[in-house]
């Protein structure tokens, strides 16, 4: 569904990278930049009768890339890169740190290009000293970096992974878009061959399939986070920034390829190669969490609805996502599950689209009734 755009946020928009970064961050917390569904629509979790378990007695710890997560939840990649972006990321890694989960800085491009920009990424380190933190670059901008500044961005924030994002929806709707995807792969090899940290490679909305998933893992990546349709559409909020500037193209593109992409469900099944998957892409809720874990995700990142909540305050983001824990367990406690790796055992049905979809990319979905 095409949406409605309304009087936009900025009447003039500054196009330099650290503006653009907040104005990202304006438009997710103002605006509706939903994209449709992830397929959890289409899940169903078996509902157990008889738990047999204590509800009390259930442990949402899980291990992740050797890092000890107390909830199998991660706060995915924001913002930074601007000093208005600073309280946002302090709040988010406060939260990060009280609840012993991880989190992914934005993309650092903005603080690599000017390093006045630094604090707003350095932020999350100096309030989150025990947590796991991923630094962030874009594949679009591998070509104009070395190693050398790689590595900066991973000391930056002292990181335990490295995430290259995959965005080239959002970079081909984009003013200043980088579309030049030549060579990408060759890059991330060279990447996960010499850096000194773990790579994770995620999507930002678009997902990922079967095919490149492979190609991620045979390429080194430590991990992969499918980025799936059904959260924040990118294509979505450049529509807004291009309406504000004028751009009439870029805004009947970025509205034409609002819903484009893999949904989350299907890009979990699909990315199941043998390394770890963070599910990101329109989780809201607990149940949406056992669904991903129960397809085979070994982490769940969340973003757009934690905006709100960190430009309130650190309080504000534990809160939300306390309660997201107890609707995890919640539905484990349903499901007869006492630890985070009975979810995948646990049963499922997939029906409608989702089911269809995988069935015709020839996946057996009647392996999940186990």
């Amino acid at each position: 569904m095409v949406k409605e755009i309304s009087v936009p946020l900025f009447e003039v928009i500054d196009l330099d990278i650290p503006n653009r970064k907040i104005e990202h961050l304006r438009l997710c917390a103002e605006k509706d930049v939903e994209s449709s569904s992830s397929g959890f629509d289409d899940i169903r979790l078996v509902n157990k009768a008889l738990p047999e378990i204590h509800m009390e007695k259930i442990d949402l710890s899980t291990v992740f890339l050797g890092k000890h997560f107390k909830a199998p939840i991660m706060i995915a990649s924001m913002t930074g890169g601007h000093p208005e972006t600073k309280n946002v990321n302090e709040a988010l890694a406060g939260a990060a740190e009280e609840l012993c989960i991880g989190i992914g800085v934005g993309s650092q491009r903005a603080a690599l290009e000017d390093p006045k920009q630094e604090d707003s990424f350095r932020v999350v380190r100096d309030v989150a000293p025990n947590t796991f933190i991923y630094a962030n670059i874009g594949a679009a901008q591998l070509k104009e970096y070395g190693i050398s500044e790689i590595e900066r961005a991973i000391e930056m924030v002292d990181a335990d992974a490295l995430s290259i994002h995959l965005n080239f929806l959002q970079e081909a709707i984009q003013l200043e878009g980088g579309v030049d995807a030549r060579n990408c792969i060759k890059a991330i090899r060279a990447i996960c061959d010499e850096v000194s940290v773990p790579v994770i490679v995620k999507e930002t909305g678009a997902g990922i399939s079967h095919a490149v998933a492979v190609a991620l893992k045979e390429a080194g990546a430590a991990a992969i986070d499918v980025g799936g349709l059904g959260g924040t559409s990118w294509a979505g909020v450049e529509a807004y920034r291009a309406r504000a500037e004028g751009d009439k193209i870029s805004e009947h593109l970025g509205k034409l390829f609002w819903n484009w992409g893999i949904p989350t469900a299907i890009s979990i099944v699909e990315s199941s190669v043998g390394v770890p998957i963070i599910a990101t892409g329109g989780i809201r809720n607990g149940i949406h969490m056992a669904k991903c874990i129960t397809l085979g995700a070994s982490l769940c990142g969340v973003a757009l609805p934690l905006v709100g909540p960190a430009l309130k305050g650190k309080q504000e983001v534990v809160d939300t996502l306390k309660r997201m824990m107890e609707e995890l367990k919640v539905a484990m406690f349903l499901m007869g599950c006492t630890f985070i790796k009975d979810l995948g055992n646990a049963q499922l049905i997939i029906t409608g689209e989702t089911r269809e979809s995988l069935e015709q990319r020839g996946f057996n979905t009647a392996r999940f009734s186990r």
